[in-house]
């Protein structure tokens, strides 16, 4: 599947920020304002203003919009979803070329608040995948203390875990040590 950078890197936001929400154990990434900047600043979004006590209440719900078409049962609720959050947002596709990057469309309106910006850039990258009918490829990691929300862009949609080197391995560990206990009994 091609993927632009301007989608990849609106994918990867929406990616980390519903995996800033609770899970299991872990807790919430994005309770004041200075997680907001280092949410903003980590995934190196332009176009803030000064982020206050509102963009972080429009962003964890934003969050919240995101967080369900992850787990949406099927393609047209994540659709009625996706049309939702964007249409909110107020979309305006234009072209711009800015921080040394070529030219590419941004979907929220010039001065819009980071929670427009995430709701309009993300879901429209979300919604290519399900134009594209890769749906499936939004995942959550299939480690039992995990469940993390990633995006399979394996060329055969196989990944099964957010990060391969420590659920991934740490399963392939756990299963390789029952396997050598069952063998020594």
């Amino acid at each position: 599947m091609l993927i632009n950078h301007d989608t990849r890197c609106a994918l990867d936001a929406v990616v980390d920020l519903v995996n800033t929400a609770p899970q299991g154990e872990d807790r919430d990434d994005l309770t004041d304002v200075a997680d907001l900047h280092r949410f903003v600043e980590r995934n190196d979004i332009s176009d803030v203003g000064t982020l206050g006590a509102r963009d972080l209440a429009a962003v964890r719900a934003v969050r919240e919009k995101f967080t369900a078409v992850f787990s949406s049962p099927d393609t047209r609720s994540t659709a009625e979803l996706l049309n939702a959050m964007v249409a909110a947002a107020g979309t305006t596709p234009r072209l711009t070329d800015h921080d040394g990057y070529d030219w590419h469309v941004h979907y929220f309106a010039p001065g819009a608040s980071v929670a427009d910006h995430l709701a309009a850039d993300g879901g429209m990258a979300l919604a290519f995948l399900v134009v594209a009918g890769e749906r499936e490829r939004l995942r959550r990691c299939e480690a039992p203390d995990c469940g993390r929300a990633f995006v399979d862009l394996s060329r055969n949609r196989s990944r099964r875990y957010c990060d391969s080197r420590t659920c991934g391995n740490r399963l392939h560990v756990a299963a390789y040590r029952a396997r050598r206990r069952e063998a020594a009994e």
